[in-house]
């Protein structure tokens, strides 16, 4: 690629010959932090956990870029392998799954914050006119620190505890490529026959400014994007943009189905 590869977290207790799948974090986290909680999968799958640029063990970028980290999803994901993405690398991977379908075994998106693609709702057109607008409004410098209580407090979430780690992956988020505005043509991933699962939260229990600002848009765009690549839809009950990790093990289950069956199960979970 010309540059400096990025850094992959390996869990595998089950052997050299388990399936391999290939996990791309979101935004403000790494990797190891971001699937934590699907660390037990490792039993029965090689779960290779990617640190995108800028965050984790990765190299630094001049600005973060879901084109870049496409790529690199790209060459990671070798000859075959499972692919996940959350939130921001849903994006990244729904990318790289449409450049490279020959390699890909499935793709399981959670929270998939690409709402460009789903503009025509009109929910999601709200939220994107909300979010351009943030993005293009004067504000003072604000530290990371300040930066990812902004990002948290008002929306009723806490405040992760303040760790060199996490101030560098805030300080990289700030200046990030926004993936809700990411042109993604679909066809592709409609056209590819592997199996394909887009998981959301059902936000009922988001505090409602979280929901109001963008849950709720990212629900809808999560079942357009099912819908139009002709993908299973499941809904977490009692989670919101978090659904692998507050009911991980209903993901881990739901997951270890899909990638061992080809399915997913009812499409909301209660």
């Amino acid at each position: 690629m010309g540059h400096e590869a990025v850094h992959v977290t390996v869990w595998n207790d089950s052997g050299s010959d388990a399936p391999r799948v290939l996990l791309v974090h979101g935004t403000m986290t790494w990797g190891t932090d971001c699937f934590a909680a699907q660390r037990p999968l490792a039993d029965a799958f090689r779960l290779d956990v990617m640190d995108r640029r800028g965050f984790g063990d990765s190299p630094d970028i001049e600005r973060s870029d879901y084109e870049v980290d496409a790529d690199d999803v790209v060459e990671l994901l070798g000859a075959s392998a499972h692919l996940v993405g959350y939130s921001y690398g849903g994006v990244v991977a729904m990318i790289a799954a449409a450049r490279k379908p020959e390699a890909v075994r499935s793709l399981a998106l959670i929270e998939p914050s690409a709402l460009r693609v789903a503009e025509e709702h009109p929910v999601v057109a709200a939220a994107l006119d909300r979010l351009r607008a943030t993005v293009g409004a004067e504000r003072e410098p604000v530290s990371p620190e300040d930066y990812l209580r902004m990002s948290t407090e008002p929306y009723g979430l806490p405040c992760p505890e303040l760790t060199p780690r996490r101030i560098r992956a805030t300080r990289t988020a700030m200046d990030e490529r926004p993936c809700w505005d990411a042109q993604i043509t679909l066809a592709p991933l409609a056209a590819a026959t592997w199996p394909k699962l887009v998981v959301n939260g059902t936000w009922e229990t988001a505090a409602q400014p979280y929901r109001e600002f963008v849950g709720d848009a990212i629900a809808a765009t999560g079942q357009f994007i099912a819908e139009r690549i002709g993908a299973d839809a499941v809904r977490v009950a009692g989670t919101d943009h978090y659904p692998h990790q507050d009911r991980h093990q209903v993901v881990n289950e739901l997951l270890r189905e899909f990638w061992t069956q080809g399915r997913s199960k009812t499409p909301v979970i209660m």
